[in-house]
């Protein structure tokens, strides 16, 4: 992910986006710079962090009341100050920042090179000010606009500075970018503390939406075609909402910091992972212990394991697991995982194991807790305190680190801590805004059914109990989750007409998991796809791309933000959910 700070007033310009990149810091620090209009544009980057950049290139001396910033994490192109933004047109009169992903940008690069432009950078962002000056050759500069997003696929947050126009413009698509309405001056930023100091008048833009901005605002919508009205609305701060941010519940909040959560998880000791990694390969017998989505996380875990270090594993319910310790000898490895550390059943388990003389390794959540001084290792998740009663950003931790304890294992470190970064930005969109409202209207739809049922194979069976618990932990629906193989030995006899049935789909199984499907829409199901592809099975889709072994990862997102719709749509407390507790320390 990336930050961005615009503005456009009566006040310097350079302050107030210094200022908003350091709050946006956050969102990214390999590079970043600044471009100011001022009857001509001049721009200063550099690799480093904003405090280090500005003691190199001086960000002080910029001079004029229109300026546009960025802060970078680096997807596309390595980290050097040729990557970093805002990037130029080749004419010298489009400058642009940008935060997403432009999925087609190879092609994009080539369609330019072959009409004569020169690209200096290595990022998919450098395509989008050289459209715009193609397509200004035979239109306005709003029309080239228009017709450059159109040929973007992907995701994006921009803003455009053009050389010979007083103004600015932005647009989005399923990446946040929020308008800040002071006294004859507007903000244009990723997020609301890169400018809460000046003022507290916001508007959220909408999927589509194209602002003007120069003495006043104008937005269209690209979707509807035409200039629409976005509400103006005033942030309220108080400790309990300060607590929470902008969100009013602390699960919604905690979905939202997930792309946060993966970067941190993965960013760990790797002496530490290493160690684990020995103490995994020297083990004659390894066993998996957790409860609730923790086990759900190591289920997952072990068809990863499974593929991608073709090591075995056994998993087993925490509270189930004396029941197996005759198994165990002094060479048994077993790694527990828990959010609190404090859960009974864990600590159960762990001492039944250390009873017979096995190691025990913890991936836990909460320094200093039970599981982890009682651990013989421990790997701490890093998704910071989780407030809500029902796990998300936990388990989304949990299956981060166990698909880098996979990777390690298989003397794949380096890739899969590539591959799970690379994953960041696009977490970063599935809990925008946009798919929160789009998963709304699924909401609306389900509200009132009795029972729900999911499915997947393979990677997606663990994900499909995931997604099950999540609804019914929180929405009191009736919610179960099954192998798609399994639906013809039994379960198939719960579908009738109308029953919603939620379909996890990834490239390995897509054939399968659709036959499946249609054998659910035969009998009646209500068909919701969620995967890389749309199918005609569908009757509600919800396209997530296909990461391969992270596709745990992905998918569950979309889920927790439905049960979180549906919890709100049927009156209940989605950070309180009835007879449930943070920490299970009861058996």
């Amino acid at each position: 992910m990336c930050g961005i700070i615009a503005y456009i007033g009566n006040r310097e310009a350079t302050p107030i986006v210094l200022n908003g990149m350091r709050n946006l810091e956050y969102r990214g620090y390999d590079s970043c710079g600044i471009a100011v209009s001022n009857g001509d544009i001049v721009i200063k980057k550099d690799i480093g962090k904003v405090n280090e950049v500005n003691s190199k290139v001086d960000f002080s001396s910029l001079r004029g009341k229109i300026a546009i910033a960025h802060t970078r994490w680096a997807t596309h192109g390595a980290v050097t100050k040729e990557n970093a933004h805002p990037h130029m047109s080749n004419n010298g009169k489009i400058i642009v920042v940008h935060n997403g992903i432009i999925e087609n940008y190879q092609e994009l690069r080539k369609f330019l090179t072959d009409s004569g432009f020169k690209l200096y950078s290595e990022t998919d962002t450098e395509v989008i000010p050289n459209l715009i000056e193609y397509h200004m050759r035979s239109g306005t500069f709003f029309s080239a606009v228009e017709k450059t997003l159109k040929q973007l696929e992907g995701s994006y947050a921009l803003v455009i500075l053009n050389k010979d126009r007083d103004e600015l413009m932005a647009a989005r698509k399923e990446s946040p970018l929020v308008i800040g309405v002071g006294d004859n001056e507007y903000f244009i930023a990723s997020d609301i503390p890169a400018f809460l100091e000046y003022t507290k008048k916001v508007i959220y833009l909408s999927d589509g939406d194209i602002v003007l901005l120069n003495n006043h605002m104008q937005i269209f919508n690209v979707y509807d075609n035409k200039t629409v009205n976005r509400k103006i609305e005033t942030i309220e701060w108080d400790s309990e909402q300060a607590k929470k941010g902008n969100f009013d519940h602390f699960m919604l909040k905690e979905i939202s910091e997930q792309a946060d959560v993966i970067n941190r998880a993965i960013n760990q000791d790797k002496k530490i992972v290493f160690e684990i990694v020995n103490s995994i390969r020297n083990a004659h017998g390894i066993y998996f212990v957790a409860c609730g989505t923790a086990y759900n996380a190591c289920l997952s875990a072990s068809y990863k394991l499974s593929k991608i270090a073709q090591r075995h594993v056994n998993v087993a319910l925490a509270s189930e697991f004396p029941n197996y310790k005759d198994f165990l000898t002094p060479r048994s490895l077993v790694i527990a995982v828990s959010q609190s550390g404090e859960t009974a059943d864990v600590l159960e388990a762990i001492r039944a194991a250390k009873s017979k003389g096995a190691t025990v390794i913890s991936v836990v959540n909460v320094m200093g807790s039970s599981l982890v001084r009682e651990s013989h290792e421990s790997l701490m998740q890093h998704a910071g305190p989780e407030i809500s009663v029902l796990s998300t950003k936990s388990y989304t931790s949990q299956l981060a680190i166990l698909t880098l304890l996979s990777y390690a294992l298989a003397d794949k470190y380096d890739e899969g801590k590539e591959k799970l970064k690379d994953l960041v930005n696009y977490i970063y969109y599935l809990t925008s805004a946009n798919t929160r409202d789009y998963i709304k209207k699924l909401a609306e739809k389900l509200k009132d059914v009795n029972h729900i049922y999911t499915i997947g194979r393979g990677l997606q069976y663990p994900t499909a109990l995931e997604a099950a618990l999540k609804i019914k932990e929180v929405t009191y629906i009736h919610a179960e989750g099954f192998a798609g193989g399994e639906l013809k030995h039994g379960s198939i006899a719960l579908i009738e007409k109308g029953t919603p049935c939620i379909v996890f789909t990834s490239t390995d199984t897509e054939k399968q998991i659709m036959s499946n499907a249609m054998e659910l829409k035969s009998r009646g199901g209500y068909i919701i796809g969620i995967g890389p592809k749309n199918n005609e099975a569908f009757d509600f889709f919800i396209k997530v791309r296909e990461a391969e072994e992270a596709n745990s990862i992905c998918q569950i997102i979309p889920i927790q933000i439905l049960a979180y719709q549906l919890a709100l749509l049927r009156g209940c407390d989605p950070d309180k959910p009835r007879n449930l507790a943070k920490a299970v320390t009861v058996k």
